[in-house]
């Protein structure tokens, strides 16, 4: 990763800055954001369509800096494959560039947390499959958990899934994913809230009830 943070630096407060994350095959650019005395790292999962900049997932991760945690919100496709719809539909894939991000910055913190939105919290829950990666907590927002089906009874991870109460199709296909993890869950329904939160006062729920779960479901540090 080509940035100038580093977990020496988190004793001064960090503002989002530009990195580029040099995986196996590709580079992707995203922002980091560590804020002083931060322990944990939420990476956010785009869905398709979308990108770091996506208005709503740089909401949340304000919120969640706000509450000391760091964020790295990425881009899961570069710009010349985000218009290949195969690619931007390719579960497997994301995952796996999802997991070669989650060691590439493992050392920024003591923990790391995913925040998966729609097709991107499937790429979560499948990396988050992986018995060789600890991941503290996911959160799904508008997720197509159902997407990510063959793996989701490997996930350890305790699971947030919030779902806006008028989408009513999502609603469902996250009550079949949930019956099948074996890991910690729960499907919390938003009321009023449509697939992409944008009802007044919606995604400031979503904001609050993720903020809680990571910060709930963070290790407790070393005796």
């Amino acid at each position: 990763m080509s940035t100038a943070d580093s977990r020496r630096d988190r004793g001064v407060d960090s503002g989002g800055r530009d990195v580029e994350l040099e995986l196996r095959d590709v580079s992707l650019a995203g922002t980091l954001t560590v804020p002083a005395g931060s322990d944990g790292l939420v990476i956010f999962v785009h869905g398709s369509g979308s990108s770091r900049f996506s208005p709503r997932n740089r909401y949340v991760a304000g919120e969640l800096n706000a509450a000391g945690l760091g964020t790295l919100l990425f881009d899961l496709l570069t710009a010349g494959e985000e218009g290949d719809r195969a690619l931007v539909f390719d579960i497997e894939l994301l995952a796996s560039r999802l997991g070669e991000v989650t060691d590439l910055v493992r050392a920024e913190a003591e923990w790391i947390g995913y925040f998966g939105a729609s097709t991107g919290a499937a790429a979560a829950l499948w990396a988050a499959a992986d018995p060789d990666r600890e991941i503290a907590a996911v959160v799904s927002r508008g997720g197509r958990p159902d997407l990510a089906m063959p793996r989701l009874g490997r996930v350890r991870a305790p699971t947030l899934m919030l779902v806006g109460g008028l989408d009513r199709m999502v609603i469902e296909l996250n009550r079949q994913a949930a019956a099948a993890m074996r890991c910690e869950h729960e499907l919390r329904i938003v009321r009023g809230a449509t697939h992409l939160f944008e009802e007044p006062g919606t995604l400031e729920v979503v904001a609050q009830q993720a903020r809680d779960w990571f910060l709930d479901h963070r290790p407790a540090p070393p005796a």
